[in-house]
């Protein structure tokens, strides 16, 4: 059996709970490195998941044994650390927001074309039965065209569940995030959209601001906490998002897709994946798998021992970042 090294650069919240222990589950994965600028986190991971500890970057970069990077760094350093990824011959798994602007997306795609190395973005929702069941409704068209949709994904803010738990997360910062709650949450539900109607948004508007958020400072954060707008797709559905960071009840992850014979329901309710209801009034609530995990880095894995396209590769990442920089600007 094929196994293969991995490295991962950022040891925070992500790499914890998703990355690191996802390699460690896969059987195709032999040992997992891991660099961080604080070394503690580095080697606190590293016994964690049994692995072990590249002192700088450019060790773990060099590694003539790591076939493959997860860039769990912060979005400003996607571009530089994906990129010097793939120039080293590594093929690199991506967090999103790919990155924090147009131009550097553009590059990092070139970059791939290039290397000939596999370029994923973690664009975990395409993964999830309930989506993955809609996208099958949709493609058979069971109901019959989509006419229109809305989504929604918020919840009460990075500073809840990021490595240091405190309102200095970089999350908060103009120069590290960027794009805020739009780049965190929003950009998963436009790929999400992307992927289930087999279509591109083309057109939106929007309202935006940082309505509540504030910094370890007291004051307002420099990134938009919440946001919500109107779309319009290539295929002329329309539809409304709303992105969020100040949801302070449960957690809202729903999307609802309106079909000439009736409505798919995904999340209506946390513990209730998917409801199909059918404009005769049935009702369904069909039985789904369920994944032990997100599936991204399994996916991930599978590409490079297969030697196929990954499933959400940095193009289809860069057709999102493209709607997240109309709705920002």
């Amino acid at each position: 059996m094929k196994q293969i090294n991995v490295g991962i650069i950022g040891c925070g919240s992500i790499t914890k709970n998703r990355h690191a222990p996802e390699y460690q589950e896969n059987q195709h994965v032999k040992e997992i490195v891991f660099y961080d600028r604080n070394p503690e986190r580095a080697h606190a991971l590293a016994e964690t998941f049994n692995g072990r500890v590249a002192e700088t970057i450019e060790d773990l970069l060099n590694d003539p044994s790591i076939s493959a990077i997860s860039d769990c760094s912060s979005n400003e350093n996607h571009p530089i650390n994906t990129t010097k990824a793939m120039q080293k011959g590594k093929h690199v798994l991506c967090e999103k927001p790919l990155a924090t602007s147009l131009e550097e997306a553009e590059k990092m795609v070139e970059t791939q074309r290039i290397s000939g190395k596999k370029l994923m973005v973690a664009h975990n929702q395409r993964f999830d039965a309930p989506h993955q069941k809609a996208k099958e409704i949709i493609h058979n068209e069971g109901l019959g065209e989509v006419l229109k949709f809305k989504t929604t994904f918020g919840h009460k803010g990075p500073e809840h569940w990021g490595h240091n738990k405190t309102n200095s997360t970089w999350f908060f910062k103009k120069d590290r995030s960027v794009s805020g709650v739009v780049g965190d949450l929003g950009i998963h539900k436009i790929d999400l959209l992307h992927y289930l109607l087999d279509d591109e948004i083309t057109d939106g508007h929007s309202f935006k601001g940082a309505l509540d958020k504030v910094d370890e400072n007291g004051k307002p954060i420099e990134v938009c906490d919440n946001l919500v707008c109107a779309l319009k797709t290539k295929k002329g559905r329309i539809g409304t998002a709303s992105f969020s960071w100040t949801y302070y009840g449960k957690q809202d992850n729903s999307t609802t897709i309106y079909c000439e014979k009736g409505i798919i329901k995904l999340y209506p309710e946390k513990d209730i994946p998917l409801v199909i209801e059918t404009n005769d009034g049935e009702v369904q609530k069909p039985e789904l798998p369920h994944h032990p995990n997100s599936g991204v880095v399994n996916a991930f894995v599978e590409s490079i021992i297969k030697d196929t396209e990954p499933l959400i590769t940095g193009k289809d990442a860069l057709i999102s970042l493209k709607v997240v920089d109309m709705l920002l600007n």
